[in-house]
């Protein structure tokens, strides 16, 4: 009788830890997402209109076509890093926030 190998948890799909965060983080997780989309497509628009050349039918549709192909072919990519970046940002956002209030000394209540 073969011996059993236990059996590694899975990782959930993706979509579904994308679903998890945006339920954790909320509107955090979109502005992070759209601010990687932003430099990501930025990137690729300078890319393209100074250096790399594209030899193909995605030349014909213009730079900022080409450049939002180049973004959109980049999406795993960008999830992933939205995965990744985003607890870590809120964690920066919460330590700035807590170091801010022991700074600012509150005015006594009357």
């Amino acid at each position: 009788m073969p011996a059993l190998e236990p059996t590694r948890p899975t990782k959930a799909p993706l979509t579904a830890r994308l679903k998890e965060l945006m339920i954790d983080y909320g509107s955090l997780a979109l502005w992070v997402y759209f601010i990687i989309f932003g430099v990501v497509l930025v990137a690729f628009l300078f890319a393209f209109k100074f250096g790399i050349h594209v030899k193909s039918p995605v030349a014909s549709v213009g730079t900022w076509g080409a450049a939002y192909l180049a973004t959109k072919l980049t999406q795993p990519l960008r999830i992933l890093a939205t995965l990744a970046l985003t607890p870590i940002v809120m964690k920066v956002l919460r330590f700035r926030k807590g170091a801010g209030a022991t700074e600012v000394p509150r005015p006594p209540s009357p």
